[in-house]
């Protein structure tokens, strides 16, 4: 059962992290990290991401122009824009490195502890993934928040408010992180690999032979 736990482990952290590798990407570059309804036009929502600022109307479908200038943009949003390319970045070395490090890839048997060092170090890259992807999304949120109860600004002023790129984006970040802890919860075990134990004990018996060799009349 031990042989079987731990590949179906480092297989769930694989497929956990890969798929908040792609939500991370789909995040970066949603459209939705902001929404505006506005009460004059209720036929048209304004939303706001990284890239670009887009108009949905029902009639027309939906139009988007990017932004002219990165400087232009709040401070919430540019540092956002380079930290979810980092963490695009960080995720997808962690994708190469942890396949090497897998037990079931036949490359490298006889080097397990490479192999474990590889698969420790893509599991800390999805972490350091997860977390720069869940603190741009909860500051673009806390800044949303901030000026959604500001009192300074008028009632009749429409409001931002949540859009869906964030709840995407926490959902990366969390699949990530917990990816990551699965391969390096299987790094901690101190399990012998089972192609390991064969070509040790090939090792041995070979070793054996020439002693019972001599030892016969």
């Amino acid at each position: 059962m031990a042989l079987v736990y731990r590949p179906m482990m480092q297989l769930s952290g694989m497929l956990l992290s890969l798929l908040g590798w792609v939500l991370s990407c789909l995040t970066t570059y949603l459209p939705q990290w902001k929404n505006l309804n506005l009460e004059l036009n209720e036929l048209e929502i304004w939303t706001m991401g990284l890239w670009q600022a887009c108009v949905v109307q029902e009639e027309g479908g939906m139009q988007c122009k990017d932004f002219d200038s990165f400087l232009a943009l709040p401070p919430e949003l540019r540092i956002s824009r380079v930290l979810m390319v980092f963490s695009n970045g960080s995720g997808l070395l962690g994708l190469l490195l942890s396949g090497f490090g897998l037990d079931c890839l036949k490359l490298g048997e006889r080097q397990q502890e490479q192999k474990k060092r590889l698969l420790l170090f893509g599991g800390m890259l999805f972490w350091i993934s997860g977390i720069t992807a869940i603190v741009p999304v909860s500051w673009v949120a806390h800044s949303t928040v901030q000026e959604f109860w500001d009192e300074n600004i008028p009632d009749i002023v429409p409001r931002w408010d949540f859009g869906e790129a964030l709840f995407v984006g926490w959902l990366a970040g969390f699949c990530l992180i917990l990816g990551g802890s699965l391969l390096n919860c299987t790094v901690c075990s101190s399990e012998i690999h089972p192609s390991s134990a064969r070509y040790a004990a090939a090792e041995q018996q070979d070793h054996c032979h020439p002693l019972e060799t001599e030892t016969r009349p």
